[in-house]
């Protein structure tokens, strides 16, 4: 009697956005250690991906990752049912509240939970949206029937809040990956003689950033020192700039919207620190990206930041502006200090790897599936 191959479908649908990189490279590496299990991925109408592995394929679910409407919640759930998974894997904790089949979701953090963010949309309208979220955040994992998350720190959390998540949780950590394209592009708004911290990143209200923008003004070690924070234009940012507009120091921060790679790793190869102040990640992938291209990090001890980092990166207080000065202030005169955090952060990036994570998440698939 043949073995039934099991049928796992990954919600793939936010691939290609800031916060896809996790379920991408997973994808990407469970094609090379699974050929014995049939996946589905599921992707945007719009989304161009093809899989290298014949076990692996393709369909649209061309529903909206934010979506309380109840048609797309109704749709949504209908097509999970007509695929007779085995598991369906959701990297986030927005997933239709009738499908009740076997589930693994990722928990990527806590973040939304303590520090919301209302953008643009009315306040009416946003807290109705975060009564909704609330309630996914929790039956999402009530249901699963197993859990990943990107960091011991988030494991620790989510039991904390839902005791019923201790027994189901796996840690799997992300990982940056090799440059492999060196290509660099010196950027027209900073001279190549000049000193420059650096920011990569979103500007929502839990990165810290304005607490940023008040340390460089109290930096004595280079009274001309740039700060440049790299991040898609949107409310945020705008409103970021506002900030620094009354600052008597602003022609000293420079955002810079979207940038080419070339141009990002003229940046990071450049830059005297890659600075990350934020006060909630789940993994904090920049820090170890910036390690990867050779900058010293100088990184808010916030969460899970630590436990990611390790020895590779000097530590603040993400509330106190003149502690984050004075930490970036080290790295800028300790010219053998700075050496040795960029030789840390080398060691630091090879004890991550996107094959481990596949690997690591495989093994979840296969328990769940008994």
């Amino acid at each position: 009697m043949n073995e039934k191959i099991p049928h796992i479908v990954i919600d793939a649908r936010i691939r290609r956005s800031s916060t896809g990189r996790y379920i991408d490279r997973l994808i990407e590496h469970l094609q090379k250690i699974d050929s014995n299990s049939k996946y589905t991925i599921l992707i945007q109408k719009d989304d161009n991906w093809e899989p290298s592995n014949s076990n692996f394929t393709t369909k649209v679910a061309d529903f909206k990752q934010f979506s309380f409407n109840p048609l797309d919640q109704i749709r949504f759930a209908g097509m999970l049912y007509d695929l007779k998974a085995d598991i369906v894997h959701f990297p986030m904790n927005q997933q239709p509240v009738l499908y009740f089949g076997p589930v693994v979701t990722t928990t990527m953090d806590l973040t939304m939970l303590k520090y919301t963010r209302a953008g643009k949309t009315p306040l009416p309208i946003f807290w109705l949206k975060m009564i909704g979220y609330r309630f996914l955040f929790w039956l999402s994992n009530r249901k699963s029937k197993a859990i990943i998350t990107i960091s011991k720190y988030v494991k620790k959390s989510l039991a904390e809040k839902y005791k019923f998540t201790t027994n189901k949780t796996t840690t799997t950590y992300c990982a940056a990956e090799e440059m492999h394209d060196n290509n660099q592009t010196s950027p027209s708004y900073i001279d190549k003689d000049e000193e420059f911290i650096l920011y990569v990143g979103a500007a929502f209200p839990h990165k810290n950033l304005p607490t940023l923008v008040d340390a460089l003004g109290l930096i004595k070690e280079n009274s001309n020192l740039k700060l440049i924070l790299v991040g898609k234009k949107e409310y945020y940012y705008h409103k970021l700039d506002k900030y620094i507009s009354k600052k008597d120091y602003s022609d000293r921060v420079i955002t810079t919207d979207f940038i080419p790679d070339s141009e990002l790793n003229w940046l990071y190869q450049n830059t005297s620190a890659y600075v990350f102040p934020s006060l909630s990640e789940g993994f904090g992938l920049p820090g170890l990206e910036a390690m990867v291209h050779g900058a010293p990090v100088v990184s808010s001890n916030s969460t899970c930041l630590p436990e990611i980092y390790g020895d590779a990166a000097l530590y603040f207080n993400p509330l106190d502006a003149e502690d984050m000065a004075l930490k970036i202030e080290r790295v800028l005169s300790d010219k053998n200090y700075r050496k040795q955090l960029i030789a840390h952060g080398h060691k630091q990036v090879k004890k991550y790897s996107w094959t481990k994570t596949a690997e690591q998440t495989l093994e979840v698939y296969k328990k769940v599936l008994g």
